[in-house]
């Protein structure tokens, strides 16, 4: 399913907008007279998939060779409403979503770094990324959910 890191980023960046939709729509039936649950949940869901798309532009950024203000800019994309969906465009109109995961060393000096060596040991071993992947969206979930809801209370 995630073949190419442009498919990968495709799936994250709709799905941060689909959960933007539901964060919406939440806070609209709370204003109604839903119970305020209703915000909870949306708002884990959407914070779950906001990381979850944040660590996605990361590694997509890494493996892709974006600059680093590219790689910001496609994070900060998931704090603005469905920015996802126009951002995602844009990286694949400019050819910034092309090709596939770098799994072997190549030319380029950079694949000499450690991280890059790192990240195609991770990109080999994709269950063992995944879960790491996981560990870390989950636990800074935790830790955010602990220190409290933006906005406070």
């Amino acid at each position: 399913m995630f073949r190419t890191p442009a498919r990968l980023y495709r799936v994250l960046a709709i799905a941060e907008a689909i959960t933007w939709t539901i964060l919406i729509a939440a806070l609209i039936a709370r204003a109604v007279g839903a119970p305020g649950i209703v915000v909870t949940i949306g708002g884990g869901i959407h914070g779950f998939v906001f990381l979850s798309y944040g660590a996605t532009a990361i590694l997509v950024a890494f493996n892709q060779r974006w600059s680093i203000g590219v790689g910001v800019l496609a994070v900060a994309s998931a704090i603005v409403p469905y920015a996802t969906i126009p951002m995602e465009i844009w990286l694949h109109r400019s050819g910034r979503l092309k090709g596939d995961w770098r799994l072997e060393e190549g030319d380029h000096p950079q694949d000499r770094t450690w991280y890059d060596r790192t990240m195609r040991w991770f990109l080999r071993r994709p269950w063992v990324l995944v879960a790491l992947i996981a560990v870390a969206v989950v636990s800074l979930y935790v830790i955010l959910l602990t220190i409290g809801p933006p906005g406070g209370k």
